[in-house]
């Protein structure tokens, strides 16, 4: 309920800011992930390996984030799209610290993060930021008719609305977790800033309620 629509309505003025509060927090809430489509089989991606009865399969997108409406980017983190297969009515307990991941043989892998925190370096390469209004020279009093020096242009503002369609995007994408059927895919993400040109080697590491597997991914 908006504050203001309430008070409108006569609703008494303790209830209408306790509905405000709690109708601004389901907004903020975050929201379950959802996951992408799985491929029909897991040949279909980079890498696979078995895990018990279920098969663990993966791509490295490195700082690419795959959705349905597209593909956006993130500079903090790397991402790898997985898919899970197993036999018919299969099921399985997935969990934020099922994946982990090694790059160039370091001892200790990066762990997956949840997908909220990708959200805050996300770009949309679609998205074309509006021209910026035109700068009126001014002429400087004793500066011999010289114009304002120019400064660095202002820093790009996304608006909130592209900001809540990347983030929906996203959440659609993630790998969902919980008690979930056979075949489930979608995104991991690990907070890595590193260039793909320095990347040599790279190891999905899943370690869960099937078992455990290491995939080996192409830089």
């Amino acid at each position: 309920m908006r504050l203001s629509a309430a008070l409108k309505s006569g609703v008494p003025l303790t209830v209408a800011i306790t509905a405000a509060f709690c109708w601004g927090a389901q907004e903020t809430r975050p929201k379950e992930a959802q996951g992408l489509p799985p491929r029909v089989s897991p040949s279909e991606y980079q890498a696979q390996a078995q895990a018990g009865a279920v098969t663990i399969a993966a791509d490295w997108v490195r700082h690419s984030v795959p959705t349905a409406q597209g593909t956006l980017t993130t500079e903090d983190f790397v991402v790898v799209e997985t898919g899970l297969f197993g036999p018919p009515e299969a099921r399985i307990q997935m969990s934020p610290d099922d994946f982990s991941l090694r790059i160039n043989g370091k001892k200790t892998p990066l762990r997956s993060e949840p997908y909220e925190l990708v959200l805050r370096s996300l770009k949309d390469p679609e998205w074309i930021p509006p021209e910026p209004p035109a700068s009126k020279s001014k002429t400087s009093i004793g500066g011999g008719g010289q114009g304002e020096s120019s400064g660095p242009p202002p820093p790009v503002k996304v608006p909130i609305e592209v900001q809540r369609v990347m983030a929906q995007r996203v959440q659609k994408a993630a790998l969902p977790l919980g008690d979930r059927p056979l075949p489930q895919a979608g995104l991991i993400f690990f907070q890595y800033r590193g260039k793909a040109q320095n990347l040599i080697s790279i190891e999905l590491i899943y370690s869960g309620s099937a078992g455990k597997v290491t995939l080996t991914l192409q830089p």
